[in-house]
């Protein structure tokens, strides 16, 4: 009778036995982070730097290829093209670079982690250092996609229920996205509401954003489970490599920046 009892306890304990290390790194990391999007300019032109540089060295050690070095440099040559021709002439050049590692390293798959990584960062490095409303678009997807992370690991693994795509990550369900995407959602309106700037609008923004980085991260566990790899690399303990951190962040920052692109100067990207 006790073994047979104690069977739930042990599922409910391995639900949860990574809640410890993934929250020790979240709070070393997210200050750094939140300080970066609050300050700005040099801040964040260096976290997006280091990022955009690390994830460079992750996709070639996942490609295989003997020394990721040139991927590591030419996601920062990327990286300063963005500072110093803004979004558009960054994204041009992506092409090029693209092209570059598929011939050094012959492989397909190396050259395609440049747009993978590059087009993302380069989005997310745009939409904070715009002059007006920098800032508050910024902020608003750091906080969609964490509400979305922390709703869709918390939901799901209180609620449990049909799994969401079982042959590519089969530790999703359907609860967890539903909850990830109406905590997303509801973190992005509550900024608005704070901001007094149509929270309605940001909800449905919210959700659209929420709606990406979900898509990111399936794309990213597509990935690894092709390549046979639980984790993108071992960069974050508890959340294993940048790529793992940043997949939502990824698909999510070219459609926030698309949002803001199309708004008129000084306008939140929701509005």
């Amino acid at each position: 009778m006790h073994a047979l009892s104690d069977v739930p306890r042990k599922a409910a304990n391995n639900r949860w036995s990574d809640l410890s290390v993934r929250a020790a790194s979240a709070l070393v990391l997210g200050p750094v982070a939140l300080f970066c999007v609050w300050h700005g300019g040099v801040a964040w032109a260096g976290l997006i730097l280091v990022a955009m540089a690390g994830l460079g060295w992750e996709w070639g050690q996942l490609a295989g290829v003997a020394k990721p070095v040139a991927l590591t440099a030419l996601m920062a040559v990327l990286w300063a093209y963005g500072m110093l021709f803004g979004l558009g002439g960054a994204l041009l050049n992506v092409i090029w670079v693209t092209g570059l590692i598929w011939y050094l390293y012959k492989s397909r798959f190396a050259g395609l982690g440049v747009p993978y990584a590059a087009i993302g960062g380069l989005c997310l490095l745009w939409l904070r250092l715009r002059p007006e409303a920098g800032l508050a678009d910024t902020a608003f997807l750091v906080l969609v996609v964490w509400g979305t992370d922390i709703g869709a690991y918390a939901v799901g693994r209180l609620l449990g229920g049909p799994k969401l795509a079982p042959k590519i990550s089969p530790g999703k369900t359907w609860s967890g996205s539903a909850g990830g995407l109406l905590i997303g959602a509801g973190a992005g309106a509550m900024l608005a509401l704070w901001l007094r700037e149509a929270p309605a609008q940001a909800f449905a923004a919210g959700l659209v954003l929420s709606l990406c980085a979900q898509a990111g991260d399936l794309l990213e566990s597509a990935i690894k489970r092709r390549l046979g790899v639980k984790d993108s690399g071992r960069t974050i303990p508890g959340h294993g490599g940048l790529f793992d951190r940043l997949d939502g962040f990824l698909a999510a920052g070219p459609v926030a920046a698309l949002l803001a692109f199309c708004v008129h100067g000084g306008v939140p990207l929701w509005g």
